[in-house]
């Protein structure tokens, strides 16, 4: 593993700190008028999301952990495991399904942003809006158009989510992943 000094730090960086990993999100080197210098970080936990604050002595030998990011396609779900394909070498990586939020709005061929964190997917991210087809809902009551009435609509993918009343089954729709709402008619 590549050791880095706390001198060459930089933001984005991943760590290994006592077996956990941690970004980068800021630093700064102190040189104060007496003693010596030191380097005073913000570090994020990327397991748990926590953000610390950390110091360092100047030049402390710190592991750099080597992370890429890839661009892949949802396969299909056989329950326990999403299959993901690569998009330039056709490989294909199963990652376990509980560990990905909100992987119940993914349709199949949706693409995916995968982190790689020592060759093994870490992180599944999906897409910000992903377009699914309504497949059940009751159809809305006549003249109720006034309020913000939502209703609950399944989509093809099994997911259920709140959509107005003029969403019919059959219609697409474009669901925000983040809030899991609905955003737009397509």
């Amino acid at each position: 593993m590549p050791t880095i000094s706390t001198n060459d730090l930089k933001n984005g960086w991943v760590i290994d700190l006592e077996g956990s990993l941690w970004s980068v999100v800021s630093f700064q080197h102190v040189k104060p008028g007496k003693g010596g210098a030191f380097v005073r970080t913000k570090l994020k936990n990327m397991a748990a999301g926590n953000v610390v604050d950390k110091t360092f002595r100047a030049g402390e030998k710190l592991e750099r952990v080597l992370t890429n990011t890839k661009d892949m396609q949802f396969l299909y779900s056989d329950g326990a495991n999403l299959v993901l394909m690569d998009n330039e070498t056709y490989e294909q990586v199963e990652v376990p399904a509980d560990s990905v939020e909100g992987q119940d709005l993914l349709a199949p061929n949706s693409e995916v942003q995968v982190l790689f964190v020592r060759d093994a997917p870490f992180r599944v991210e999906l897409p910000t809006f992903v377009e699914v087809t309504v497949t059940r809902t009751d159809p809305g009551a006549k003249g109720d158009t006034v309020s913000n009435v939502m209703k609950p609509a399944e989509v093809e993918t099994g997911a259920t989510v709140q959509v107005p009343l003029f969403i019919n089954e059959g219609d697409r729709i474009k669901i925000d992943t983040r809030t899991r709402e609905y955003s737009a008619r397509v």
